[in-house]
């Protein structure tokens, strides 16, 4: 069974960027409704339950329904609720305000991207132009090289075989109450929160 991931920091400590009433609903609501279900869908199948979860959210999408023996509607609810419990534990992580500079990574990027200008304006551009909902990444593709692109709803860089490094959350339920229909604010903000690169 999985559990809903503490925080290791308040709700009010990303304010003013990330205000507490949005991270406590987000949180609690939101993440801890992602937990419930996808609990609820691996109940039923404890033949898969026993998975690393990013190995099994590969594998839905390069195995059949037969394979898998599960129905196709169970398939999209572990798709999304998989995605969504993963997608949201790593983006606590990565704004959490008492981490410290990663220079390797931040080294990596100015390789790949020739600035972290250049790799913000990317990561932003792909954040603001993603139709609906979803989320913005940097990720280590299979080869091992960095990479940049949004996924739709709660789809993950793992359905991929990708490794997720950096993420934004750019469904209006992680800034409506304080940035409404400002996507663009929302993301230029965030960035205050990310202490990693």
């Amino acid at each position: 069974m999985y559990t809903l991931p503490e925080l290791s920091y308040s709700y009010d400590a990303l304010e003013p960027h990330i205000d507490a009433t949005t991270m406590e609903i987000h949180h609690t609501k939101h993440h801890q409704g992602y937990t419930n279900n996808l609990n609820m869908v691996l109940e039923k199948y404890p033949n898969l339950a026993e998975r690393p979860l990013e190995k099994l959210l590969f594998d839905i999408d390069h195995t059949s329904l037969e394979e898998l023996k599960m129905t196709e509607a169970d398939k999209k609810t572990l798709r999304n609720n998989g995605g969504g419990y993963l997608n949201h534990k790593l983006f606590w992580e990565i704004m959490n305000p008492n981490n410290s500079k990663n220079e390797a990574l931040s080294a990596e990027i100015v390789e790949t991207f020739g600035s972290l200008g250049t790799m913000k304006e990317t990561f932003n551009k792909n954040a603001n132009t993603r139709f609906g909902s979803g989320w913005s990444w940097l990720v280590r593709n299979a080869d091992g090289k960095l990479e940049l692109y949004s996924t739709s709803n709660q789809d993950s860089p793992y359905m991929q075989g990708h490794t997720p490094l950096l993420c934004l959350d750019v469904w209006e339920h992680a800034y409506y109450l304080k940035y409404q229909n400002k996507r663009g604010d929302y993301v230029e903000a965030w960035w205050n929160v990310v202490k990693m690169i």
